[in-house]
């Protein structure tokens, strides 16, 4: 069934009684109305041993991108993160001090983001470190942008680059296998410290990769695409962030719009680094680009009277266009081929 197939079993039946709700279930956030700003808000939950490794994550970078990953979500509504509530669940392998360090890249995140933390709980764990934030965000009713809103000759477009943290996933994943053969390490931790096996101690196999550990660990939200797009005077039809793979976000726009869409190989951005890593790794880096996710960025759809005012904006990149449903989901390889898009990005019910 998958993630998707269960939160749409679970929620098919739900008819929201409050007015204030504007939008429920199904899209990056849900929208609620106030007033004359309408209210966004998302959660996100991260679960040791599913969604992060200590063996190699920081806890100082896990609270940073734990805090930005919410963010992302805001902003692929249009909107602007403005509360954040936080709550935790400890194992007694954390010391106060490991929390702290925790606590420490949220701050930081919110700093950064001119987020406040105004709540939050605690409670203890039996499995490991437990991870939930909610975030609340503003925007005006007609700046909200869903992801139902494409249509027929739309652009689509992404920003940043794609596979990425991807290809950093793979790379610390690979270190990690390196350093317990060489160390002994097959058997579980037994320290109390979860972080004394954070530090891989492999400079060499890091050397001139610390981009590729970036994307992976300490992720950003485009809050400057957002504002870029706002100052050219540019509002998305249609828009997510990419957290589980560029082609299972792009399935949902069309899904949830009625469309279909051609996207083209030779318009993927791609980086050079992640590019290199890949044919080491004896990877596909197109396959990287279109399932790898976690790269948080934009993906959004645009009217074609737009495209001249996107040509300025840095790190945009147009890829494709809408079609009709009845074309399907659709790769355009560099050798003209069609291939028919699948959505095999994370999915946390598979194993």
């Amino acid at each position: 069934m998958g993630e998707f197939g269960l939160i749409r079993k679970l929620t098919k039946d739900l008819k929201p009684v409050q007015s204030s709700t504007k939008k429920a279930v199904g899209d990056d956030c849900a929208v609620m109305d106030f007033g004359s700003k309408k209210v966004l808000m998302t959660t996100d939950m991260l679960l040791e041993g599913v969604h992060f490794n200590l063996e190699y994550v920081p806890l100082k970078h896990l609270g940073y991108k734990a805090a930005v990953v919410n963010f992302s979500d805001i902003y692929a509504m249009n909107g602007t993160p403005t509360q954040i509530t936080v709550s935790l669940g400890i194992s007694k392998r954390f010391s106060v001090e490991d929390i702290e360090a925790l606590y420490s890249g949220i701050r930081l995140a919110c700093e950064r983001y001119g987020v406040d933390i105004v709540g939050g709980d605690t409670c203890a764990s039996m499995t490991g470190l437990t991870i939930s934030i909610t975030c609340l965000g503003v925007a005006a009713a007609k700046d909200i942008v869903y992801r139902n809103g494409a249509k027929l000759n739309d652009l689509i477009c992404v920003s940043g680059n794609l596979g990425t943290a991807y290809m950093g996933l793979q790379l610390l994943e690979r270190e990690r296998l390196v350093f317990a053969l060489q160390n002994n390490l097959n058997q579980p931790q037994t320290t109390s410290n979860p972080q004394t096996t954070s530090n891989l101690q492999t400079p060499d196999a890091f050397e001139g990769r610390e981009y590729l550990l970036e994307r992976q660990l300490k992720p950003e939200a485009r809050r400057d695409m957002i504002e870029a797009l706002r100052k050219a005077g540019v509002k998305p039809t249609a828009m997510m962030d990419v957290s589980d793979g560029l082609s299972s976000e792009l399935m949902h726009i069309c899904s949830q719009s009625g469309v279909g869409c051609c996207i083209y190989e030779d318009k993927l951005p791609i980086d050079y680094e992640a590019a290199a890593l890949a044919e080491e790794m004896n990877l596909n880096i197109v396959t990287c680009a279109l399932n790898g996710g976690e790269d948080y960025e934009l993906l959004f759809t645009c009217s074609l009277d737009d495209y001249e005012k996107l040509i300025p904006i840095d790190d945009l990149y147009i890829i494709g266009h809408i079609t009709k449903p009845e074309y399907g989901c659709n790769l355009v390889g560099r050798n003209g081929e069609e291939i028919a898009l699948k959505a095999q990005g994370w999915n946390a019910f598979q194993s």
